[in-house]
């Protein structure tokens, strides 16, 4: 476009200096005039002067002037075609929804009850749990035009920008009724006001709070907003006749976790000896895109292989990549860091085995992401809370490594790294969340007075926990010899291995 209106601008100045030259002989008296080469040189001269003024005045014009305040994806668009048989784990949270489906269905019957249903709805939870999937699903079963956005999508740096988007988005949905407005991440434009808030940012939120009283008690529109952070978002924006309903979707247990695999594996074909309910089990605290990953990891798996079905060793290679990382195959371990990995893993397995700690899986010593070895342990069932004595045996079991390079090396390594860690992290809840230690039954916050008693309870509670280890191991030498010897051989054994060593 711009070549073309230089190109128009270059011959509109030529053409009637050529026909002046023409016209009017008596000017060739004039050096200067009478040569159509300075006539060319001055016309593109012009030319030129007017091209740098043009953009000069169009880049100086004000930056919200040329913001187009209606994004692409505030525009209707046409959901997949995904219901709730593409969900799975999510039973009662489909159930509780069923009286929001049925009214954007058929509003009529509930205007005839004076019936109010919610005008929206938080989806809130850890993330990979389904959230975009359900409202997405929510739209397929109802035929409901569905408007997705992102929160990041209001926020600007230039004043009235964010609103003017807010606007827009249910001007589409009023126009488009019956929809679905999906707000995902909504903590971005909807988290708490304070003094260090923009100005922006918070007439961007009154916006919102507006435009969810505006639209009509009969106008079938329901907001959906997704979040991982609810204890972010403003009070305003969660008060009854907003977001009324509130539903938390969390990580699925044994049974979700089974449903969620069948989706995910019906496209594919599985070989006999493959069951979904012992990968189930296997997946503890996974979430649904972690199930969705595995398995796709595994069909990817069984294509290298040149395999025409998925089978169990797909899936095994799978779930281990997942948790524990790519393995390193040209990772140059010396001797010595063979054997004190091969030790400091025993450690842990034994441990893990002398007070019935999970089920291990597997013990390997061949690195994989970050670290030169893993113990792979698996709760036996889903379990929702955890006494006292498991988690003091669960802190041992992770001290188990360290003490192990104690007894055998009288030195310790880095490689207790990310136990002490995880340690940390169990014996800082016990003190502070869970009151369980000698500082009574209470929750501290991070206080600095508090500071000191609490570093002392942690401090005493993973010692005694060491020092449990440390007799543990002690008093099974002969086991931990066998396990690492075990390990350097075949530097990965399974769990039947293991336990036949310690029977």
């Amino acid at each position: 476009m711009k070549k073309l209106v230089l190109v128009l601008i270059f011959f509109t100045l030529l053409i009637p200096n050529i026909i002046l030259i023409y016209q009017y002989p008596f000017l060739e008296q004039n050096n200067f005039i009478k040569k159509p080469d300075i006539w060319i040189l001055t016309t593109i001269t012009i030319t030129f002067f007017i091209y740098i003024l043009y953009n000069f005045f169009k880049k100086s014009q004000l930056a919200p002037m040329i913001i187009d305040t209606k994004e692409q994806s505030t525009n209707s668009q046409n959901h997949k075609n995904i219901t709730f048989k593409d969900v799975a784990g999510l039973d009662e949270v489909i159930e509780e929804l069923q009286d929001i489906i049925d009214y954007l269905k058929c509003p009529e019957k509930y205007f005839k009850m004076g019936a109010k249903l919610p005008r929206g709805i938080i989806f809130y939870g850890p993330p990979g749990t389904g959230k975009t999937l359900l409202a997405t699903a929510i739209a397929g079963e109802t035929n409901a035009t569905f408007i997705p956005s992102c929160g990041s999508e209001f926020v600007e740096k230039y004043v009235g920008v964010g609103a003017s988007r807010i606007r827009a988005l249910f001007a589409k949905a009023k126009k488009c009724a019956p929809s679905i407005i999906f707000i995902d991440e909504i903590d971005a434009v909807g988290s708490k006001r304070n003094i260090d808030n923009n100005s922006e940012k918070d007439q961007t939120l009154n916006q919102l709070l507006v435009e969810m009283d505006g639209f009509g008690e009969k106008e079938p529109i329901v907001v959906i907003g997704a979040t991982n952070r609810l204890d972010l978002l403003d009070e305003a924006l969660l008060r009854p006749g907003r977001f009324d309903r509130q539903i938390y979707i969390g990580n699925p247990g044994l049974k979700a976790r089974e449903e969620i695999l069948k989706v995910h594996t019906r496209q594919k074909p599985l070989h006999p000896s493959v069951k979904i309910e012992e990968i189930a089990k296997k997946t503890h605290g996974m979430s649904g895109a972690h199930l969705a990953i595995l398995a796709n990891e595994a069909a990817i798996l069984a294509v290298r292989h040149n395999k025409n079905v998925i089978g169990k060793e797909e899936f095994d290679m799978a779930l281990e990549k997942i948790l524990t990382g790519l393995r390193l195959k040209n990772a140059v371990v010396t001797e010595f860091e063979k054997k004190m990995v091969a030790f400091h893993e025993a450690g842990h397995a034994l441990i893990g085995k002398l007070l019935n700690i999970n089920t291990i899986e597997k013990i390997s010593i061949v690195p994989r992401g970050q670290s030169l070895g893993f113990v792979m342990n698996l709760p036996k069932e889903d379990r929702f809370i955890m006494t006292k004595s498991e988690l003091l045996n669960k802190i041992t079991m992770l001290m188990g490594g360290r003490a192990a390079e104690e007894l055998i090396f009288n030195d310790i390594s880095t490689g207790a790294h990310g136990d002490l860690k995880e340690a940390t992290e169990i014996a800082t809840q016990m003190v502070c969340n869970f009151g369980m230690s000698e500082l009574g039954n209470r929750i501290f916050n991070n206080e600095i007075k508090n500071h000191d008693l609490i570093n002392r309870e942690i401090d005493k509670i993973i010692k005694e926990c060491h020092q449990k280890a440390l007799k543990l191991i002690k008093d099974n030498m002969e086991l931990l010899y066998k396990i690492a010897e075990k390990l350097l051989e075949k530097e990965t054994i399974d769990g039947e291995e293991l336990d036949k060593i310690i029977a």
